[in-house]
């Protein structure tokens, strides 16, 4: 069974899918409205697009499609798309009879630097960012990075700042690559961005391998993410961009270090000007939303916490990276000018 989102299935890669399924039904399930097309033992079921569809309605949907084709837990789900699509797909799969196949086709730079490796599935629920899901790793994960030329420019750097992240933990390499050529990543040069890809997949997988549960050194991977989900949340998910948040969420946890005294200001403005130099915005207020104590409140809820303080992923320098439980009064210095 194929699942994609409507905007995807529009792409000119997929009209051999579109071809092959031709009879169609719409169906409903909660609040999510989508379509089931169906041929001999196969399936394709095409869900609206954005992060707001991403939901427990969807999930089911594509689990009911899977029983109305009577498919096995030997028989394979197949996610086309970005993040959004792979999370929901691999969380259906993981739930469907206790486990079915899961593949990928990633459609975007997000889904390929970083969604799509490493088994997080999942979904939003209540305005909080995938609080629902499971570990299930796909079994076989497809690249062409063709598909990025059919991104648009804020799903593109979406997905930079996924890769900005992966250079800072992991990557000095990465971190020089994206300061020098800008002008190649932002017209999409074919070779640059198989060199991106390529190194965010690699360093991810490292990680992935030793930690899949995310007991240790996978923690790492949220740099950013605590300020970035409780921003995306708080604006009301889909409002704006995952990687817009994190970008944001990067530039408050370096400001905290900064003020924590575990960087050098140079090293807080080197990586702001960064974020700046590819669009992202690194004010201390984010324009979407200014109030830092429902941030603070929001960040309170992020599953990675433990304890009644906030674990933070932070710097002491490039690719010097540590693990931090820090009070509120700290983190609200890196929300109020």
């Amino acid at each position: 069974m194929f699942v994609t989102d409507d905007s995807i299935i529009k792409l000119d890669y997929l009209e051999p899918i579109r071809n092959y399924f031709t009879d169609s039904v719409k169906k409903t399930q909660g609040k999510t409205e989508y379509t089931l097309f169906v041929k001999d033992r196969h399936a394709l079921i095409v869900i609206p697009a954005g992060e707001e569809y991403k939901t427990i309605d969807t999930v089911l949907a594509i689990v009911k499609s899977a029983l109305e084709i009577s498919l096995s837990r030997k028989d394979t789900f197949v996610a086309i798309g970005g993040g959004v699509i792979t999370d929901l797909t691999a969380f259906a799969s993981s739930i469907f009879k206790r486990g079915a196949q899961v593949e990928f086709i990633s459609t975007t730079l997000l889904g390929m630097c970083d969604a799509a490796i490493g088994g997080k599935t999942g979904c939003d629920f209540d305005d909080f960012k995938n609080i629902t899901g499971t570990f299930y790793p796909a079994r076989k994960l497809y690249i062409f990075t063709g598909f990025l030329n059919s991104l648009s420019e804020s799903e593109f750097r979406s997905g930079l700042a996924e890769v900005i992240k992966t250079a800072l933990l992991f990557d000095e390499k990465l971190f020089e690559l994206l300061k020098n050529d800008r002008k190649k990543i932002l017209s999409h040069n074919p070779e640059t961005l198989f060199a991106i890809v390529s190194r965010c997949v690699k360093a991810k997988s490292r990680i992935v391998q030793k930690d899949l549960t995310e007991k240790n050194q996978r923690m790492l991977l949220n740099f950013g993410h605590t300020f970035g989900h409780a921003l995306e949340s708080r604006a009301g998910l889909g409002k704006l961009s995952h990687g817009e948040c994190v970008a944001w969420g990067i530039s408050r946890a370096l400001t905290l270090c900064d003020k924590l005294n575990l960087c050098s200001t140079k090293y807080k403005d080197d990586v702001c000007a960064l974020l700046k130099d590819y669009g992202f915005t690194v004010s201390t207020v984010h324009p979407a939303f200014n109030d830092a104590e429902k941030i603070l409140e929001t960040m309170k809820n992020d599953k990675k916490n433990d304890s009644d303080k906030i674990r933070l992923i932070l710097q002491n320098a490039l690719c010097e990276n540590i693990i931090l439980e820090i009070p509120d009064d700290k983190i609200l210095t890196a929300l109020k000018d």
